[in-house]
């Protein structure tokens, strides 16, 4: 599962929103459709979080890949990327702390 939580200028939440669904190795993930629900709820920054089902929180490659090119599409409306969240067992990694972003 991935998701999405549209935040306004003050990082008040407008709506979350559970967006791409995947099977037990991936899921696809579309930066048009990203932006296109960013745009539609005229949110300022967006927070994304998306499961591993094996439970480690590590990234993988194509998370980082996939989050970076969601970056740079909300880049060009506007939208800042504040976080990106991984849930599996224990504590969420935080692509923030980690660096990634």
């Amino acid at each position: 599962m991935f998701a999405i939580v549209f935040l306004d200028n003050h990082h008040g939440v407008i709506a979350y929103e559970p967006l791409f669904r995947g099977s037990i190795s991936g899921a696809a993930i579309y930066p048009r459709a990203v932006v296109r629900r960013a745009i539609e709820h005229n949110c300022s920054a967006v927070i994304f979080a998306h499961n591993h089902p094996s439970g480690d929180t590590e990234p993988s490659r194509a998370d980082r890949d996939a989050t970076t090119r969601l970056k740079a599409a909300l880049d060009l409306v506007d939208v800042r990327v504040l976080d990106h969240f991984i849930i599996g067992k224990g504590t969420p990694l935080s692509f923030a702390e980690e660096g990634y972003l």
